[in-house]
């Protein structure tokens, strides 16, 4: 089976196109304009082991906030559509994931209830050119836009683009276990999401 994701976004803020293979090899192409923000989706779409394709035009020239967070609302909202019912799904999914001295944890529940939990730590003010708080967002409104529960932690971590990186890893490989078919009722002991 093969579950993808073409889905667009456009405002007056920016234009966004993605094309997502839930079931890929880690294959990915992204261009969003924000050099750091790639960087992240690389390593979401190879550690997720999702082909994934990004490009992003924003208003950059105003500051790159409408850029990450239409970014992740448009690939939230791709990941909404196929999901579908979520019959089948493992549903739950979570992972640890070291990057040198950081440590972080991300736990998924695809159940069709948003919540965000989001500590990242980070100490900068901006990293990579994005405000921390534009970071932490990136996160809430992918969770918000997929109707999904998603906690991440970052546990302990020097470097800010150490903890930030093992984030999105940790969010990334946590996806892939909740993305699993593991059989044909919906998950839920209500009988429906």
């Amino acid at each position: 089976m093969s579950r993808s994701i073409k889905q667009q976004r456009a405002t007056k803020e920016t234009q966004i196109e993605i094309e997502w293979v839930l079931d890929g090899r880690g294959e990915t192409d992204i261009e969003t304009g924000v050099g750091f923000l790639d960087h992240m989706l690389e390593a979401f779409g190879r550690h997720g082991r999702f082909d994934l394709r990004v490009r992003a035009r924003g208003d950059l020239h105003v500051d790159p906030h409408h850029t990450v967070e239409d970014t992740a609302l448009t690939l939230g909202a791709g990941l909404e559509l196929a999901l579908g019912d979520r019959r089948g799904l493992e549903r739950y999914g979570h992972a640890y994931v070291p990057m040198d001295e950081a440590l972080a944890r991300a736990a998924w529940d695809l159940g069709g209830r948003p919540w965000p939990e989001v500590e990242l730590g980070l100490r900068l003010d901006h990293l990579g050119g994005v405000s921390r708080h534009d970071w932490r967002h990136f996160f809430q409104s992918l969770a918000i836009a997929s109707r999904s529960a998603l906690h991440v932690d970052v546990l302990r971590g020097e470097h800010d683009h150490h903890r930030l990186e093992s984030a999105f890893k940790a969010t990334a490989v946590g996806l892939r276990r909740a993305l699993v078919v593991s059989g044909g009722e919906v998950p839920s002991t209500k009988g429906s999401l």
